[in-house]
């Protein structure tokens, strides 16, 4: 096991994180279970200050994957809420624009409804031009649903005649993937060592680190020094 600290000798560009443990956060600090989910949504702000401290140039977050649509209805209607009361914040957020931070969604974003649907594209739009820091939501998503849907998309332009089936490249499925940056680092925290469906084409070279915290315990002393991080390689 290998410890990283974050320091100007290895400041990654683009770190991704595994948003784990709000229910079980909420449990172990007897509130209702669904309020986990608002200390999670607050520890996303803090995250943003920290990479903009250590000019860490793109974050992306696992948000809600397509598995998490088969949770309790309760639930998914919690955090619809939640995601619009958010998504109107950073529509209005000063911050946002003085600090030109783009923010993408990456995922069927079909799934949800078209009162965030549209809420997405208009954050989409509105920070389409900004270029010094990205900010990735990883939103109905799911690794082998973001393969699936690049073949199908490779597909079509082999049907119509774009692409010869000897073209397909490795770069052909990159292009056609939601994403194509690629993280130097995953964290996940909660204590689970397994990256859940998180972007398995763009993770093939990055370092996984995994941490017993809850994410809403995650703290900046974590972030810099990762004292309890273990890097499985």
């Amino acid at each position: 096991m290998i410890k990283l600290q974050l320091d100007s000798s290895n400041l990654p560009k683009h770190i991704a994180i595994i948003m784990d443990g709000n229910r079980r956060y909420a449990q172990k600090n007897k509130l209702l279970k669904l309020k986990g989910h608002e200390h999670g949504a607050k520890k996303v702000g803090e995250v943003l200050d920290w990479c903009k401290e250590f000019n860490i140039k793109e974050l992306t977050l696992y948000t809600f994957s397509v598995q998490n649509f088969k949770r309790a209805p309760e639930e998914i209607n919690y955090l619809f809420k939640l995601f619009e009361r958010y998504f109107k914040k950073f529509i209005n957020d000063k911050n946002i624009y003085k600090n030109k931070i783009k923010i993408n969604f990456i995922g069927r974003i079909e799934l949800f409804p078209i009162n965030i649907q549209k809420m997405v594209e208009e954050l989409k739009q509105k920070t389409k031009l900004h270029d010094k820091f990205i900010l990735n939501f990883a939103f109905g998503y799911g690794g082998r649903e973001e393969i699936l849907d690049a073949v199908k998309k490779i597909a079509e332009q082999v049907k119509s005649g774009n692409l010869l089936v000897d073209e397909i490249s490795e770069q052909t499925v990159q292009n056609a993937l939601y994403m194509q940056s690629e993280p130097d680092i995953v964290i996940r925290t909660s204590g689970e060592r397994r990256t859940s469906n998180f972007l398995l084409w763009q993770t093939n070279y990055a370092e996984l680190f995994f941490i017993d915290k809850l994410w809403p315990e995650f703290s900046k002393q974590d972030f810099i020094n990762r004292e309890d991080i273990y890097l499985i390689s």
